[in-house]
């Protein structure tokens, strides 16, 4: 991967810029992967069909399964990438070395940090837009139809990739090396999906793994992007009988909070060989 090169600068602003331009090497670098563009699209449409298809019941609320399924995926492609998928691939670049040469340039952690997320942001949107696409062919979801409900998609998404993104930065040193990285961190996000209400309804879990799994961020993005597609009756067999847009928000922002303080605390740019 290139290194960005930059005049020396300071401040916030600095940063921004540094970070805006690495994010567009980041995007570009991504697109030169294709059989990574393929996978990271194609994956939760597999997944829609295989569990659209096979689960194909009414669930409390009057609804098809498939219904409650899409933003189950939705909120799963978005944490996967965030997360998972970024959490991975820096440890893997720290282990190649690729962010040893760039401690070498004039750019902040905080704008390497921008730039994930400008990656991870366009690698969201075009997962949603490509899933939205083929569930609505399909008849699995009803597309809104007032800028409420996209308004409310956008924000839940934003916050989400900003929580999600920073995570898998402060997580992407726990590996003790790039090869242990996907061993390390997919188990993780599997069992987060389960606990979240990926793939059953989230009030079938037992209430105490409710509560542990509305301690984490997946649980209130899959809730937000319900709030956008289901029907606002669909509200009243959530946990707790309503979206909860407030406390969504707050969870979301005070993960993206702790992401950050924690990526900032733990992020190095060597290998532990080279510390």
């Amino acid at each position: 991967m290139a290194t960005t090169t930059a005049t020396v600068g300071r401040g916030p602003v600095h940063a921004v810029r540094l970070g805006w331009e690495r994010g567009k090497l980041e995007v570009k670098e991504f697109f030169r992967q294709r059989e990574s563009v393929v996978f990271t699209l194609a994956f939760p449409v597999i997944l829609l069909l295989i569990f659209g298809s096979v689960l194909n019941y009414n669930i409390p609320g009057n609804i098809n399964f498939s219904q409650y399924f899409v933003p189950g995926i939705l909120a799963s492609g978005l944490f996967g990438v965030c997360f998972q998928t970024l959490a991975i691939q820096i440890s893997i670049e720290r282990d190649k070395g690729i962010l040893k040469r760039l401690e070498g340039t004039p750019m902040p952690p905080a704008a390497y940090f921008l730039g994930k997320i400008v990656m991870v942001l366009t690698m969201v949107v075009l997962e949603s837009i490509v899933l939205l696409a083929i569930a609505a062919a399909l008849g699995k979801v009803t597309l809104p139809d007032d800028w409420h409900r996209w308004a409310t998609f956008i924000w839940v998404t934003v916050a989400g990739t900003a929580a999600g993104s920073l995570l898998g930065i402060a997580f992407s040193s726990v590996p003790r090396s790039g090869k242990s990285a996907p061993a390390t961190i997919t188990p993780i996000a599997l069992v987060l999906q389960f606990l979240s209400g990926v793939y059953f309804v989230f009030t079938d879990l037992p209430s105490w793994l409710q509560h542990v799994g509305a301690l984490f961020p997946l649980k209130w993005i899959a809730q937000g992007y319900r709030s956008v597609f289901l029907p606002d009756s669909f509200a009243q067999q959530e946990a707790a009988h309503s979206w909860e847009h407030g406390r969504l928000a707050l969870v979301l922002v005070l993960w993206a909070i702790g992401g950050l303080v924690l990526a900032i605390r733990t992020f190095r740019w060597r290998a532990g060989k080279d510390s």
